[in-house]
């Protein structure tokens, strides 16, 4: 490249022409350079990630070498053999630990001995990290062990956050999947959204709205996925809505004169109970007193995908009162009136698979059933004041029971621990008749291991999400309760109590703003501010303005004015119709009372009179004669 243009031009011509950047020299780059030094770089990080990897396998092998020697399990195992194999490797241990004495200092006799003392408990354990002391006992092995045998410490019960849903009972709750997000749904036909990342302390709903106009909330229920929710209210049609409260679907409503409930195309009668399938997402399930079961999919409204008939032992129809799911699916559960609990597989709609006739008491309610997370157990919540647990490959007889649980709602719940070791359920309370309580039963035993007084009114809906490890509650005096444990509980109420309640923004609120603009146009000028004084002295000389107001009436009426006494048709025409009070019963007198007055100002008939107007004589009144001498035809009647 040419020198001049490297330089650029003349730096005087630059000076006179007012550019000043045309003096300084292009930059140069010397690419072989910096090619050497990309290439050393790459080389010294190849070496030390050589060096870190050759140490690790070192110290791995160092360490297998060690455990081998210390493992009584293997030298049990040598020992099945010829006792000459057996002596070799016990000197060939002790050579190897008087070397390493020799050798090592430090930590390896801390290793060695911590080795030593677990090789009893674990011998396939693996050591992470730097050994440690002798005499040290993990703290948390302690307290896992401690939960393990005491399961009452598993209860997240040490706080509570109390969310205002209303004054009606809470009849439905659902947390989606993720356990961001509470929904709760009322006897008040309210259904309010609870975003506890978006809440502060001061516990507020994000949304409230009426789904299902003037209907009670039966259930609410996320789908798996978390993107829509089931609504099953008091009427025929449930209805699906995304995570924001809008519309995405509502089942079609059945012909009720159709005898066959197969041949219709959705239900016709009040809904009980409704969830959605745990492994399908478009897909849910809801039970009604026409007394079926139908399964439906979201995508299509206009008919359902299948109907499932329970029948009692007589073969007559019997209304479903709760039903539900399997953990995968395939079993389809639902509890009669009559108080059998009906078992079908999701794919054979026409038999059932299990049953059991005498379940519960006859002619009550069964308000829940669930399934274990294991999938062999099956719990249910009956009218009859129980509480059974069942296993499904064993459907006659009930595994254990629980009696003198009182329920009053026909959805109070029971749902399992996380861990599947505790089941849970609520309990109803007249009102003024004691608090609502929760009750936690052992799975095993079936004894009482826990109880918490919730409120002064009945514990209806109860559940105890899995991934946060909080136990929701719903309750008959409009309440929502959240129960967590600040160290064994996730995320979900701990975001929320946190936060400080947000200042309410004060109302800005200006008085007029003038826009001085002392130059502008007549027409665009704006009327100057007026002293107020000005114009108050200019209102009280308005008579309209400066009116006093008629003061109300007391009693029947005053000044013209009629009182009302009531809201009759006589009172309204009373009022509405100026009564003149004035006696009117000699007409003469009371025209000749005006007559003065019409004389000395006269107004109307008497100037159009003026010149022909003869003089007015009024007739005199003549005293009254004595009536007693006129004859009896002629006396006046009275």
């Amino acid at each position: 490249m040419d020198a001049e243009m490297l330089t650029g031009p003349d730096p005087e011509l630059a000076a006179t022409m007012g550019f000043s950047g045309f003096g300084k020299k292009a930059r140069t780059f010397d690419l072989e350079a910096m090619f050497e030094q990309t290439r050393r770089t790459a080389v010294e990080r190849s070496r030390k990630v050589l060096e870190a990897r050759a140490r690790e396998q070192q110290d791995q092998a160092e360490k297998e070498f060690k455990s081998s020697c210390t493992d009584p399990s293997a030298s049990a195992s040598s020992a099945t053999g010829a006792g000459s194999a057996l002596k070799p490797r016990v000197t060939t241990c002790s050579e190897s630990d008087d070397s390493s004495d020799e050798e090592l200092t430090g930590p390896s006799k801390v290793l060695q001995a911590s080795v030593q003392s677990s090789a009893g408990d674990d011998d396939d354990e693996e050591f992470i990290g730097p050994p440690l002391p002798p005499g040290f006992k993990d703290s948390d092995d302690d307290d896992t062990e401690d939960e393990d045998n005491n399961p009452i410490k598993k209860i997240p019960d040490s706080h509570e956050i109390t969310l205002q849903h209303g004054t009606k009972t809470v009849s439905a709750l659902g947390l989606d999947p993720s356990g961001a997000r509470l929904i709760t749904g009322g006897y008040d036909y309210d259904v309010k959204f609870w975003d506890f990342a978006g809440m502060d302390a001061s516990l507020q709903a994000f949304r409230s709205l009426q789904p299902c106009e003037c209907h009670q909330i039966k259930s609410l229920q996320y789908s798996s996925t978390g993107d829509v929710i089931l609504v099953v209210s008091g009427n025929s049609q449930a209805k699906v809505l995304d995570r924001d409260g809008f519309p995405v679907m509502e089942c079609i409503k059945g012909d009720q004169y159709i005898v066959d409930m197969t041949n219709t195309k959705g239900h016709t009668a009040m809904l009980n109970s409704g969830c959605w399938h745990p492994k399908i997402k478009e897909e849910f399930l809801t039970c009604s007193n026409d007394g079926t079961v139908r399964t439906w999919d979201v995508n299509n409204e206009k008919k359902h995908k299948s109907v499932f008939k329970p029948r009692s032992a007589q073969g007559k129809r019997v209304i479903p009162t709760t039903c539900t799911y399997s953990r995968d699916g395939k079993l389809i559960a639902a509890g009669c009136q009559d108080g059998s609990i009906q078992i079908w597989d999701r794919n054979m709609s026409v038999h059932t698979k299990f049953h059991c006739r005498q379940a519960h008491a006859t002619g009550t309610d069964t308000s829940c059933l669930t399934f274990s997370y294991d999938g062999t157990a099956l719990a249910s919540r009956g009218g009859d004041d129980t509480l059974k647990i069942w296993d499904i490959r064993q459907f006659k007889k009930p595994l254990h029971s629980a009696e003198r649980l009182s329920s009053f709602f026909p959805m109070t719940d029971c749902c399992f621990s996380p861990d599947d070791k505790i089941l849970v359920t609520g309990t109803s309370v007249k009102k003024g008749g004691g608090s609502g309580k929760l009750f936690f039963f052992d799975r095993g035993t079936f004894q009482k291991l826990y109880e918490i007084e919730v409120t002064d009114a009945s514990v209806v809906r109860c559940l105890w999400h899995p991934k946060l490890n909080q136990i929701m509650v719903g309750t008959g005096n409009g309440l929502a309760k959240v129960y967590y444990d600040p160290v064994k509980s996730q995320r979900g109420a701990k975001l929320c109590v946190v936060k400080t309640k947000r200042k309410e923004k004060q109302a800005e609120t200006l008085t007029q703003d003038y826009i001085i603009t002392p130059h502008a146009l007549p027409m665009f000028r704006e009327p100057r501010q007026r002293s107020t004084r000005k114009q108050l002295e200019k209102d009280r000389l308005d008579p309209m303005k400066s009116h006093k107001p008629e003061p109300p009436v007391a009693g029947p009426g005053r000044g013209g004015r009629v009182g009302t006494h009531g809201g009759t048709l006589s009172s309204y025409i009373v009022k509405n119709i100026a009564l003149d009070k004035t006696d009117d019963s000699n007409p003469r007198e009371a025209i000749l009372r005006h007559a003065k007055e019409a004389e000395e100002n006269p107004y109307w008939v008497a100037p159009a009179y003026a010149k022909t107007q003869p003089k007015t004589v009024f007739a005199e009144v003549e005293p009254e004669d004595d009536e007693t001498d006129k004859p009896e035809w002629k006396k006046r009647k009275i």
